[in-house]
């Protein structure tokens, strides 16, 4: 039997200045971010140690910190984050990251528009 394990973060909700728009980088908008990481679980089990799994609080500094550095493109954000994790994270086995625009510049009642990017073991 094979087991994966998770560590995710739902709903981390943040005002940022993304966008293509100077009205979006000068105002900013609400941001959504759903993340989940893929990583080992199996020393955290045994060792009840933080230092033994990923810390979902250095997680979320991550995306703060990264969400903090205005960009045009979310996708430019998404690649930082997943970059970013990867150098601090490298046992890391997979990252699915969604950020979501909650009110985009278009005309069409939606609850948001944004990215989602997937990265998985081959």
């Amino acid at each position: 039997m094979t087991a994966k394990t998770y560590v995710h973060i739902d709903g981390m909700r943040m005002h940022a200045y993304h966008g293509v728009l100077e009205q979006e980088r000068s105002v900013g908008n609400e941001y959504l971010i759903n993340i989940k990481v893929g990583f080992p679980w199996i020393q955290a089990t045994a060792t009840d140690d933080v230092c033994d799994t990923l810390n979902y609080a250095t997680l979320a500094e991550i995306v703060k910190e990264q969400m903090s550095i205005p960009s045009a493109l979310l996708e430019h954000v998404a690649g930082r984050m997943v970059g970013r994790i990867r150098e601090l994270f490298p046992q890391c086995t997979s990252i699915d990251l969604r950020i979501t625009k909650v009110a985009p510049p278009m005309e069409c009642d939606c609850d948001g528009a944004g990215v989602r990017l997937v990265m998985a073991e081959d």
